[in-house]
C-alpha cells in the first residue's frame, strides 16, 4: 500500500487543509486520465454515540454522525482554493470529496486495525497461492513487520506483505 510520489506529494499538500475543516484525511486517489484527471479525497471523523443532537448549517439535526454533506462541501472549498494557489496538477482535473463509505478503501496498514475479523477484498501486485485477487477474513495485523494475515476459503491462512498490496477495501456485511 505504497503511494506513488505524485499521490504522496498531493496528500502532504492537502492534509493541513482537510484537518483545518475539523475532519481526518482517510486517503486520496489521484487518477491521471488524459486531458482530465480525477482527484478523489476520502475524509472521516469519529462517531460520538453519546453526543447531544445539534443543528448543522442546513438546519438538519445531526447526532454524533460521521461525515456529512457539509463536511464534504467545506473540504471541497478549502482544498479547491489551496489547489488553485499551488497548482500541483497540470491540466484539468475533477475534485471529488466523500466519506470512505461502507466499502472503505484502505490506504495505510494502520487503518485496518479496527476491522480485524471482517471480510476484506485484496488485489495484490504479485500472486500469492497463484492468485492476485481474493476476498478474505482479516485475522491479524503486524505493523512492525508490515504484514497482514488473512484467512481464505478452507481455513487457509496467508501472510501478506503490505508492500504487495495494490488495493484493499472492506467488504460491507449486515
Amino acid at each position: 500500500m505504497k503511494l506513488s510520489n505524485k499521490t504522496q506529494a498531493l496528500q502532504d499538500l492537502i492534509a493541513p487543509a482537510v484537518e483545518a475543516c475539523g475532519v481526518d484525511l482517510w486517503g486520496i486517489e489521484f487518477v491521471p486520465q488524459g486531458k482530465r484527471s480525477m482527484l478523489r479525497i476520502y475524509i472521516d471523523k469519529a462517531v460520538d454515540e453519546n453526543a447531544a443532537p445539534v443543528l448543522n448549517e442546513d438546519g438538519e439535526e445531526e447526532q454524533g454522525r460521521g461525515i456529512g454533506v457539509q463536511d464534504c462541501v467545506r473540504v471541497t472549498q478549502q482544498v479547491g482554493a489551496m489547489l488553485d494557489v499551488h497548482d500541483p496538477i497540470s491540466g484539468e482535473y475533477a475534485l471529488e470529496v466523500s466519506s470512505p463509505g461502507w466499502d472503505r478503501p484502505f490506504f495505510q496498514l494502520e487503518q485496518m486495525s479496527n476491522f480485524i475479523g471482517q471480510q476484506i477484498a485484496l488485489r495484490l501486485i504479485s500472486a500469492v497461492e497463484n492468485r492476485r485477487k481474493f476476498q478474505a477474513k482479516l485475522i491479524a495485523l503486524d505493523l512492525e513487520n508490515e504484514m497482514i494475515q488473512v484467512e481464505v476459503e478452507n481455513q487457509l491462512v496467508l501472510e501478506i506483505d503490505s508492500h504487495n498490496i495494490d488495493k484493499a477495501n472492506l467488504i460491507y456485511q449486515d
